[in-house]
C-alpha cells in the first residue's frame, strides 16, 4: 500500500469522479483507476461502486476512507516537522531594526538563538519603521523590531516592547520650561526637530497634529536620538522624543510630558503569522530577553 494510491482513493472519494480526481492529483485518469485497482486487490475489497455514472463509496470504501485521510495527515505532518527541524539546522533569520535605536536585549536575543540554533545564519538590518513593517509583510524579513503608533501593524503579529508618551525635550532657560502643563499647542508655537516619516515616533506626532488640527513647523529631522538631542541643546529647536529616548541628555535637556497626546509611541517586535519555524524558535528568546 502506497500513500499516492490513498491520495487518489480519498481524491475519488471527495470529488465523486474519477476524471475530476485526476485533474486533482494531475495525473491521467486511467492512471488513477490502475492505482486504485492495484489498492482494492491489496486490500481484498473493492472500494468504489462503478456501476453509475457517479463513483460511489462502497461499504468497505466508506469504512476505509477515515482512515485514509488520517494517514495522509499523519505523512504531511512528519514532511512538515522534518522540514521545520531542516529549516533550524540550515535556515535562515532575517531581522530589521530601526535605524538609531540600539536595544541591547533584542542582540541578547539573538545571541541566544544563536547558541541554540548554530546553524542559521542571522542577517540584521537596518531602515526606518514603515519600510520595516513593509518587508515584513512582503516576506523580505522575518521580524523587525519597529517603531508605531499601533499597538499590532495591520496583517501581522507584535509584541510590545516599549510604550512611552511623547515628551518635549528643550535646554535650561527655555519658554516651554516656565510653563506649568506643556501641551500640543504650546509645543508646536515652536520650532521642532524630530525623527522622519515613516518612524513610529513621527507617526504619534503626526497624528496627533492632524487630531487638533495643527501644523507643525519640522525644522529639522534626524534619525538618531544623539542628534536630535545635540540640534536641540543647541537651541535650534525643540526636541520630540519618548520619555526613555530623553532620559541619556538630562544633563542638557529637559523632558516635558506633552500632556494632551496620550498615544503612546511603541517598541514592538512584528512579524507575520503562522510564524516561519526560525522565527517560532526565536520568540521565546524574544520574550524572555525583553521581559
Amino acid at each position: 500500500m502506497e500513500l499516492r494510491q490513498l491520495e487518489y482513493f480519498v481524491a475519488v472519494a471527495e470529488e465523486r469522479s474519477f476524471t475530476r480526481a485526476a485533474e486533482r492529483v494531475h495525473i491521467s485518469q486511467s492512471g488513477v483507476s490502475a492505482q486504485i485497482r492495484r489498492l482494492e486487490r491489496e486490500l481484498g475489497a473493492e472500494l468504489f461502486d462503478r456501476s453509475a455514472r457517479v463513483a460511489t463509496l462502497t461499504v468497505a470504501g466508506k469504512a476505509a476512507l477515515d482512515h485514509a485521510r488520517a494517514a495522509l495527515a499523519a505523512a504531511g505532518a512528519v514532511g512538515q516537522v522534518v522540514g521545520e527541524v531542516t529549516g533550524l539546522i540550515r535556515g535562515r533569520l532575517t531581522v530589521g531594526m530601526v535605524v538609531g535605536c540600539t536595544v541591547t536585549p533584542l542582540f541578547d536575543a539573538l545571541a541566544a538563538f544563536h547558541r541554540e540554533h548554530p546553524g542559521v545564519e542571522i542577517s540584521l538590518l537596518e531602515d526606518n519603521s514603515a519600510r520595516l513593517v513593509e518587508g515584513v509583510r512582503e516576506g523580505g524579513l522575518d521580524l523587525a523590531l519597529v517603531g508605531t503608533a499601533a499597538a499590532t501593524p495591520d496583517g501581522l503579529d507584535a509584541l510590545t516592547i516599549v510604550s512611552e508618551r511623547l515628551v518635549a525635550a528643550v535646554p535650561a532657560g527655555h519658554p516651554l520650561t516656565r510653563l506649568r502643563r506643556l501641551t500640543l499647542r504650546d509645543l508646536t508655537a515652536h520650532p521642532i526637530v524630530c525623527m522622519p516619516p515613516g518612524t513610529g515616533l513621527r507617526a504619534v506626532l503626526d497624528q496627533a497634529c492632524a487630531a487638533q488640527g495643527l501644523e507643525p513647523v519640522i525644522a529639522l529631522q534626524a534619525g538618531a536620538a544623539d542628534a536630535i538631542a545635540d540640534l536641540a541643546a543647541r537651541g535650534l529647536a525643540v526636541a520630540v522624543l519618548s520619555q526613555s529616548m530623553a532620559v541619556p541628555y538630562r544633563d542638557r535637556l529637559t523632558a516635558l510630558t506633552i500632556d494632551d497626546v496620550e498615544t503612546p509611541a511603541l517598541l514592538a517586535l512584528t512579524w507575520k503569522s503562522p510564524p516561519a519555524p526560525a522565527v517560532r524558535a526565536f520568540l521565546p528568546h524574544g520574550r524572555r530577553a525583553f521581559r
